[in-house]
């Protein structure tokens, strides 16, 4: 169903082509919203000079071969040449009408493509923090708005699953045995087993013990050596559990399926600096094999090398990133590959990018994104720590969250059941949270704030998650009263007898253009900001007009099927956001 913006911007484009020319038809008629009318086509402004006349005549030649009189009132002309449009109620009824009819609301099927979305990205046997947050949601309410867009998405969870720590790690599982109470905090506290195994390592400082039989488990381990590969089996498999269970918690779509960590690409990491050597982009400097490319430069402008096989022999980032790479074009076939991590990874992805596309592994057709992530700060504006400086614990965090909306549904909600108080809690809480983060733009610091998180009011997860049960309250007194509930009024005609219908309607129109803005931009905010501009029109329109009371059947049928249809957005919206609208609030 085509949105209104969609509608007049074709409008627009054949009065171009009608009035100036043929070549004119596909000019962009820069229409915007407008605080004189529903938009305005600025145009004119552009063309003027191109044209060789005033804005003014470009507007008024524009408008004299505008066609739409069937949607619109008599357009206008405005300031130096502002073409300004407002939509008739009738066309707003009808085409609200036509959207509650379309199974996608509005979301447009775009031409797929293969869309790598490579985010979360933890290391095994290590404690998730709250960097780790950002990265979690930005890309699961990305992977989820591609995917409902007609992409063919493929997550990518790059986890650290390789190198020297690893011999201590294996080393002291095996000490403490695969089953035992302190093997179980790699699901439990991972820090805490891995702060055991590093204190062994650390203790041993003539390096005659535990630490000889860690460096040699590395050598083993790299070696390929059968038993140490299943005790480091066994390390991913106790890490995957506690991924797992963060991920259930948050409630994001990563699945065992979707880990591709640096030992995947383990064989491939010799053939890559071979290949790059012999192509002479690479060379040795210091020992060390380098790419030094044009452009990226440090101090005293020296070349800022990319180190792919370092001195030791021993490889890093830049190598699994290379081999990364090729393989998402290669063997994925993609199209576009986003990267969420954080802001100070840009530089180290410039280069590998760059040497990806000079090695031809990086087509010029395909599209590389960072989807930069900014940090969480605490009350004092610096980047959130425990008290001890240490990241804040993830799970620790989620769980005060819930425990917040817990003691506030208490409250609010004495009567409700405990068993389905906590299930709410455990929705209203990670709500809370997941907003806060996605509500900002990714590459911006915000500071967290739980008490303002939880709250039900203000631009808040639990204010969009309460507008939807309000919602679902409406429609049940409607079946209860036999007016008519969801199911029964879904298809009712739409009339606007109120500038707040009308209102709630355009905002309605504007999801599928949002949701396609936000697949375009990789900027889940504007969906926040929009369900929460789109909360804050039903609930006008709701003090405005009458619902199970309205006068008349026809209009309390309207109201009600704008309530549905309201819903149906919220929910929608919501669910690519990775969050969960409960029943009862």
């Amino acid at each position: 169903m085509a949105s209104p913006a969609h509608v007049l911007t074709e409008r627009l484009q054949r009065a171009l082509g009608a009035a100036f020319g043929p070549e004119y038809a596909a000019v962009d008629p820069v229409l915007r919203p407008s605080q004189f009318a529903d938009f305005q086509a600025n145009a004119a402004l552009a063309l003027a000079k191109r044209l060789g006349t005033s804005p003014r005549e470009v507007a008024a030649r524009l408008v004299e071969h505008l066609d739409v009189a069937d949607a619109c009132d008599a357009p206008v002309v405005s300031g130096p040449g502002f073409v300004n449009l407002s939509l008739t109620p009738a066309w707003v009824a009808a085409a609200t009408t036509a959207l509650a009819a379309d199974p996608r609301v509005g979301v447009p099927l775009e031409e797929p493509q293969v869309v790598p979305v490579d985010y979360s990205a933890p290391n095994v046997a290590k404690e998730m923090h709250v960097g780790h947050l950002r990265t979690t949601v930005v890309g699961d309410a990305l992977a989820r708005t591609l995917e409902h867009l007609g992409h063919h998405v493929i997550r990518q969870n790059h986890i650290g699953d390789w190198g020297t720590p690893f011999g201590m790690l294996i080393e002291h599982l095996l000490e403490v045995g695969e089953e035992s109470d302190e093997a179980a905090l790699l699901v439990s506290d991972p820090n805490a087993f891995y702060q055991a195994a590093r204190a062994k390592f650390d203790a041993d400082t003539d390096g005659t013990d535990f630490a000889a039989r860690a460096r040699a488990r590395v050598v083993a381990l790299q070696a390929g050596d059968p038993e140490t590969l299943r005790h480091w089996e066994r390390l991913i498999a106790l890490s995957t559990a506690y991924f797992n269970s963060i991920y259930d918690l948050l409630g994001v779509t990563l699945t065992d399926a979707d880990l591709a960590g640096e030992s995947t690409y383990n064989d491939e990491l010799p053939g890559i600096c071979a290949e790059l050597e012999a192509a002479g982009i690479a060379e040795v400097s210091e020992g060390a094999l380098c790419v030094f490319l044009d452009g990226f430069t440090g101090r005293e402008g020296k070349p800022v090398p990319l180190i792919i096989r370092k001195s030791d022999g021993g490889y890093g980032y830049g190598t699994t990133d290379l081999a990364t790479i090729r393989h998402r074009v290669r063997d994925l076939g993609a199209d576009r590959i986003l990267y969420v991590i954080g802001e100070p990874q840009s530089l180290h992805l410039r280069m590998v990018w760059a040497t990806a596309r000079k090695a031809g592994w990086l087509p010029d057709d395909v599209e590389v994104v960072h989807v930069q992530i900014g940090n969480v700060l605490g009350s004092d504006g610096k980047i959130l720590k425990t008290r001890s400086g240490a990241p804040v614990r993830l799970r620790a965090l989620l769980e005060e969250a819930v425990e917040r909306a817990t003691a506030l549904l208490v409250e609010s909600r004495p009567d409700v059941a405990e068993a389905d108080r906590a299930v709410v809690a455990r929705q209203v809480g990670i709500a809370a949270v997941k907003y806060a983060d996605l509500s900002v733009s990714h590459d911006s610091e915000y500071a967290f704030d739980l008490d303002r998180m939880v709250s039900a009011s203000g631009n808040t997860g639990p204010y969009l998650q309460y507008a939807a049960t309000r919602i679902r309250s409406i429609l049940r007194r409607a079946d209860d009263a036999g007016t008519g509930g969801l199911s029964s009024v879904a298809s009712a005609p739409m009339v606007v007898t109120d500038e707040a219908e009308r209102a709630l309607m355009l905002a309605l129109l504007a999801f599928g253009d949002t949701v396609a803005g936000v697949g375009a931009t990789l900027e889940p905010h504007r969906l926040c900001t929009y369900l929460f501009e789109l909360a804050q029109a039903f609930t006008t329109f709701y003090d405005r007009c009458p619902v199970l009371k309205a006068e008349g059947d026809d209009v309390r049928a309207s109201r009600l099927a704008l309530c549905a249809l309201t819903l149906r957005v919220l929910e929608q919206g919501l669910d690519l956001l990775g969050i969960t609208a409960p029943e009862r609030m």
